[in-house]
């Protein structure tokens, strides 16, 4: 999605505008018949080339059915879509259902001006709206407010991949603690495990990171596991960043150890993280810390390559045992965007729990299967739970699978996924599946949230990006040895006196509001 353009002029556009859209949201309007006949949504495009789901196309037929309404859907391409949601929001006419894909500035400041439904503690009315993971709802909330309906991404997904073959020569076993980690790591680097009797290879892989500090980073994931906060943390009852924290320092000298020795890529500040795959790959290096998905990917590299023995190259853990014997997981925010509902267009409770009832249906089991699978029999079949895809070559099924791909913009699954997943190629992709579902499970209980997620602060909207670009440099400086120890607990004073610490007082203004 495109960055904002002209903040202040929308800002400016919104002062003017919400006041007046406002106005018409009075407490004794009559229920307008044809609102509850029709549902206006505005959606992301994501098919690429593929058209815009025909309006009499099966599905959009398919989901009116289901949903009881007629549909008037505005699909937008994903490109433009945050552009086109500025302009959207500055306007008179906002659809009644509109898919917002995170706490961007211009959402924050109309929802906290009125512009859209504060959901607190109505979603649970509704069984398929109700959250699964109240934390995931508390991470979704602007201070504590429920905004929308939002649309549910796996809670974890932090794994350690690591060269199967190579721990088989070395007669190693897959890492469960930090401590395993770096011996893995220095006997990957030390032992030859590709049996080349060359001194070639390292252990840990690690790219340059195209996010700052905070961004789900290997450096974010291992503070996690030493026991740092998770980008924001509680201290003695106020809300600290995780940089400012023992927690952080130690679990940095422990990757610059591993870095010093030689057990990691030495590249690590340069290299492109779209050739993060290839180290491993090739042989190179042996373990990469990152999105269990990855391990799909390199399982297609080594099919691709060796299809007999593609199963032999590649395993996968979760999260770490840190340093104290416990386990910090690291946790995604659990959400991608949410579905938020205009007051302008719906301006009543009654309209309201309509609509509700509406998004309600659309997360029901056959709801979710249908938004993400299609129909059963035409484009997929049921083989052993999983959903197993049709040929695409007939032209009605490619309609309905790129149909499918848009109408799954306006799933939830807030209630928990209850769709097919897609049937796994093979049997090693079957099992690499089955096991990261189950690490990912028991990671949860350990997982380490972020108490600031629900938290807008306005200095963290403008500054915080480049503030906490601060903390990120500072960390690779202190990492490739230019700066020391005091040099990096100077960056991270500069932070605090270049605005940091108004964040530090906005953050803990609205967190002792939302504990109350």
């Amino acid at each position: 999605m495109k960055p904002f353009k002209n903040l202040s002029a929308v800002f400016t556009t919104l002062a003017l505008t919400l006041p007046l859209a406002l106005v018409s949201c009075g407490e004794d309007e009559k229920t307008d018949a044809a609102d509850l006949a029709t549902l206006t949504i505005m959606a992301p495009l994501l098919s690429g080339d593929a058209a815009a789901p025909a309006v009499d196309g099966e599905m959009h037929k398919a989901v009116e059915a289901l949903s009881g309404k007629k549909l008037e859907i505005t699909w937008v391409p994903n490109s433009n879509y945050g552009d086109r949601m500025n302009v959207t929001l500055a306007s008179d006419k906002l659809p009644e259902v509109m898919v917002v894909q995170g706490k961007l500035p211009a959402f924050v400041q109309s929802a906290q001006a009125g512009a859209f439904w504060d959901l607190t503690g109505k979603l649970d009315a509704y069984p398929n709206l109700k959250a699964e993971n109240k934390q995931v709802e508390l991470n979704s909330s602007i201070n504590g407010q429920v905004f929308g309906v939002y649309r549910r991404r796996d809670p974890m997904r932090a794994a350690v991949l690591v060269r199967k073959d190579w721990l088989t020569k070395l007669g190693l076993s897959m890492p469960e603690t930090v401590d395993d980690l770096y011996k893995v790591a220095k006997a990957f680097t030390e032992n030859d495990p590709d049996g080349n009797g060359k001194k070639d290879t390292y252990g840990l892989i690690v790219p340059k990171w195209p996010g700052v500090y905070a961004t789900a980073s290997p450096y974010d994931v291992i503070e996690t596991w030493f026991g740092a906060p998770n980008g924001w943390g509680e201290r003695n009852g106020k809300l600290v960043p995780g940089f400012d924290t023992p927690e952080f320092l130690e679990a940095n000298r422990f990757v610059k150890k591993m870095i010093t020795e030689g057990l990691v890529n030495p590249d690590f500040a340069t290299l492109d993280s779209a050739k993060w795959d290839t180290p491993f790959f090739t042989g190179k290096g042996g373990i990469i810390i990152d999105v269990s998905s990855r391990g799909g990917v390199q399982l297609r590299l080594f099919k691709e390559k060796d299809p007999a023995n593609y199963g032999s190259f590649v395993d996968m853990t979760g999260n770490l045992t840190g340093p104290d014997g416990k386990k910090h997981s690291y946790p995604t925010v659990g959400y991608n965007g949410f579905l938020a509902i205009s007051k302008q267009s719906v301006p009543t409770e009654t309209e309201l729990k309509d609509v509700l009832t509406v998004l309600n249906k659309l997360s029901s089991k056959e709801g979710q299967i249908l938004l993400n699978n299609g129909f059963e029999g035409k484009n997929f079949t049921v083989q052993e739970g999983y959903a197993l895809g049709k040929s695409a070559t007939d032209p009605a099924i490619k309609t309905v699978t790129n149909d499918v791909m848009s109408f799954a913009q306006i799933g939830t699954a807030t209630n928990g996924y209850l769709a097919y997943i897609a049937l796994p190629a093979g049997q090693a992709e079957k099992e690499q599946y089955e096991k990261r579902v189950k690490f990912h499970k028991a990671d949860e209980a350990s997982a380490v949230p972020n108490p600031a997620q629900a938290i807008v602060s306005k200095t963290q909207v403008a500054k915080g990006a480049q503030l906490d670009q601060i903390i990120a440099d500072a960390r690779i400086k202190f990492l490739a040895g230019q700066i020391d120890e005091a040099g990096l607990k100077a960056e991270i004073q500069r932070w605090y006196s270049q605005g940091g610490q108004q964040i530090v007082d906005e953050m803990n203004e609205q967190y002792a509001k939302i504990k109350k």
